[in-house]
Order: structure tokens, then C-alpha cells, then sequence
């Protein structure tokens, strides 16, 4: 089973442009995957936000396993865990959830380097990659750099440092690369031609289109925590109405066709 999904999740990456609208919950998850969704994918400060755990590395590795396990069991698309920097520093911590969650179904997962050095985020892939072939499973695993999200070095500079990191980490045995809050489609050609990994990059309104976006290389374009906000916006302005006035808005999901998304 687990094997199977890392392969189809594996082949979205290919050809043409992967569409990940975020979860955040099984719920949500199920939601995503009726409208026709090739895959899942998970936001790690969504599913933190939904647990009552502020966003950063904060939920609890037990959670996170949980939660994933549930997505896995109640959808049958290949399912994406966002696990940050793996909740620790300690490479082998962070190999040992990469195997709990691919023992549980998951296809893949998302680490990130934020402002650690390069050389840690390569550890932790090694780590990961031996305990899964230990093991005989897989996933792929989604190499995050923050180079432009963080601005880790000059404008300049940043796609030059993007390409050294990801070669890094394709060597570590990385299966993609994900660069968020780049923009500017030059940029964007250049770090997908010179990459050995296919492209993941960040919904943004100044993010080029789709079409754009798949000739330059890009594989993979996600929503990240897009999603969940909006859904978080509408939660608020709903509750603020009913707290003045004890009325609800009219634009409610019907009861029926909530119900009928699940077994």
C-alpha cells in the first residue's frame, strides 16, 4: 500500500503541474479530495492552528502521526505530511517520524531548512532515506529551502544559493525541491532548469499563472496555508455576525452534503 502510493505520488511529479490545495484535518482532507484532487497535502501551520498549537515546530511529534494516520485512512490519494524541520535537530529523531508516518500510509513529506544550516536539512534526508530502505519503505521526500522566504542572502544571490542547496540536497536523496515566495518567472525558469528535482513553489498573488508556470518547469504548485486562512476569515466574520445579532449568513455547506463525504 505504501509503496504503491509513494509511486503514484512520485509520477504527479513527472509532467504537468501538480495542484496541492492544502489540508489542514481529515475533514478537510476528504473535502479536498472529492473535488478531484490527484493528491493531498497537508499544512503544517494548519494542521497546528486546527490542534491549538500556534505554527513553528510546536505540535507534538505523537499528534502529527495521528493526524496523518487518519488523513491516510479516510482518503485514497497519495497523502503529503508538512513536518517542518522534523521537530527536532537530532537527524535520527527526525528519520524515526519520517518512518512512523510512511508506516501509517503516507506518501510524502515536506522539510524544510528555515535559517539552520544547509548541511543539517542533508543529514536529516540521509537519515531519513537509510531508516526507510532499513525498512523497505519510501517516501518522497520534499526539500524545502528558505533562501526567499527567509531571505537567507541578497536578491542577487538568491538563485545561485537555491541551486547549491538543492543540489545538496538531491545528493542526500531528496525527491523535490520546494522554494517559497519566489516570484519573478525568470528566476523560477532558471532554478527549475538548473535543478535535478522537479519545482514545488508557493501560491502567491504575484506568482505568474499556471500555464506560466508549468512551461518554465515547475512540477508542483501548492497553496500552503492559503486555504485554511480563508476558511479561518470565514469562520471569524460568521461568529462575529451570530455574536451581535444571533444570525448566521446564508452561505453554509448543506448538512446532507457534508454528511455524505464520508463512509
Amino acid at each position: 500500500m505504501t509503496a504503491k502510493a509513494f509511486e503514484t505520488f512520485r509520477s504527479l511529479h513527472e509532467a504537468g503541474l501538480l495542484l496541492l490545495a492544502n489540508a489542514w484535518d481529515p475533514g478537510s482532507a476528504r473535502l479536498i479530495e472529492s473535488l478531484g484532487a490527484k493528491a493531498v497535502a497537508t499544512s503544517s501551520a494548519g494542521m497546528a492552528w486546527a490542534a491549538g498549537y500556534a505554527d513553528g515546530n510546536r505540535l507534538p511529534v505523537d499528534l502529527v502521526v495521528s493526524i496523518s494516520q487518519r488523513i491516510a485512512g479516510i482518503i485514497r490519494v497519495p497523502v503529503s505530511v508538512d513536518i517542518e524541520g522534523g521537530y527536532s535537530d537530532d537527524p535520527a529523531a527526525v528519520a524515526t517520524l519520517a518512518l512512523r508516518l510512511a508506516e501509517v500510509g503516507v506518501a510524502g513529506i515536506n522539510i524544510e531548512d528555515g535559517t539552520a544550516p544547509p548541511d543539517l536539512l542533508a543529514r536529516k534526508i540521509e537519515a531519513i532515506k537509510a531508516a526507510l530502505h532499513r525498512a523497505g519503505l519510501d517516501l518522497f521526500v520534499n526539500a524545502r529551502t528558505d533562501v526567499y522566504l527567509a531571505a537567507l542572502v541578497d536578491g542577487p544571490d538568491r538563485v545561485k544559493e537555491v541551486g547549491q542547496r538543492g543540489r545538496r540536497y538531491a545528493a542526500a536523496g531528496a525527491n523535490g525541491l520546494f522554494v517559497p515566495a519566489v516570484t519573478v518567472l525568470a528566476e523560477i525558469t532558471e532554478i527549475a532548469r538548473d535543478s535535478r528535482l522537479p519545482l514545488n513553489v508557493l501560491a502567491r498573488e504575484a506568482l505568474p499563472g499556471p500555464d506560466q508556470l508549468e512551461a518554465a518547469g515547475v512540477r508542483r504548485l501548492s497553496a500552503g496555508s492559503g486555504v485554511v486562512a480563508g476558511v479561518w476569515a470565514q469562520a471569524q466574520a460568521l461568529a462575529r455576525q451570530f455574536l451581535a445579532n444571533g444570525q448566521l449568513g446564508a452561505n453554509a455547506m448543506p448538512y446532507g452534503e457534508v454528511q455524505k463525504l464520508f463512509p
